[in-house]
């Protein structure tokens, strides 16, 4: 084994000294990847930003969270339970009463997920703007892109009717 090479198939850091150890890696296979594919999607946002501090059942997370269907639902629980970020309890009662709460690994990203959307409502107003803006210019891209294919075209039929 080449010196430096690490024996775990997981490990997806580079060997190299120069490499930025703050740069994600890309490959499909890189543990890091997936964990933030997962609780960054905005369904596990929400459910985790819903469990912060009480537990709640799978029926009142549903209705909390607009647009989520039950199949979804129960995909990210099942995925948030596996990472270690939710705990499911199942009552033994009839019907069965199932609540679902955060670990303390859960509670430790809700922190980070709080900052996030601190730092959204800080900056949604400039966010806006660049939207705005953006928007704007790409308009106005749109817009002369369409009078220069219109020349272009005049030109064409012009040339085609024997005109020039």
């Amino acid at each position: 084994m080449e010196d430096g090479t690490l024996r775990s198939l997981g490990h997806c850091a580079d060997t190299d000294a120069d490499y930025d150890v703050l740069q994600w890696d890309t490959r499909e296979d890189c543990e890091v990847r997936q964990i933030l594919d997962r609780i960054a999607d905005k369904w596990s946002l929400l459910v985790i930003a819903l469990l912060d501090r009480r537990s709640l059942r799978f029926t009142e997370l549903r209705r909390m969270i607009d647009g989520i269907s039950q199949r979804m639902l129960s995909r990210t629980l099942r995925h948030l339970e596996r990472d270690g970020l939710v705990t499911r309890t199942v009552h033994p009662t009839v019907p069965p009463r199932v609540d679902y709460e955060l670990t303390a690994l859960g509670a430790t990203l809700h922190e980070t997920i709080r900052s996030l959307v601190t730092w959204t409502e800080s900056h949604q107003n400039e966010i806006a703007a660049a939207r705005s803006a953006y928007d704007k210019r790409a308009a106005e891209e749109q817009a002369q892109a369409e009078r220069e294919a219109a020349q272009r075209d005049a030109i064409a039929r012009e040339v085609l009717a024997g005109r020039r």
